[in-house]
């Protein structure tokens, strides 16, 4: 594991987002990065500070739903940490069930794989 701040990440991270790196790249501004990257964020954070991915349920929150789900780390230490929590102004997962989801699981969907493989190489040019 690279030696790197959460806030560095987070920095960084929001500087590489795009469209493209998106889930829902027609939802996505400037001014907004993060916006529909939480389940790649949540795997390139893995790579960086170890721990496990959670996963909860969007399905009841009428303003989300059509992203499904939302992705965060729970660090070797216990911490919660959502680097992707900006993207919403009104939800935190404190409001959702997490269920632990494997890395192999998210990657198996083509265009998240997709996703996750040019955000890692822009934040590792970066």
């Amino acid at each position: 594991m690279i030696t790197m701040s959460k806030e560095e990440f987070l920095t960084k991270l929001k500087k590489v987002c795009s469209p493209d790196t998106s889930a829902d790249p027609d939802g996505w501004l400037t001014n907004n990065p993060l916006w529909g990257h939480c389940a790649v964020a949540a795997i390139l954070a893995q790579d960086y500070f170890g721990g496990d991915i959670q996963k909860g349920s969007l399905k009841k929150h009428e303003k989300y739903a059509h992203l499904h789900s939302h992705f965060w780390n729970q660090l070797s230490d216990g911490e919660k940490i959502d680097f992707t929590s900006e993207q919403y102004s009104d939800l935190t997962i404190k409001e959702l069930v997490p269920r632990q989801q494997t890395r192999e699981h998210i990657l198996g969907h083509a265009d998240t794989s997709r996703r996750y493989l040019l955000l890692k190489q822009r934040f590792e040019a970066f």
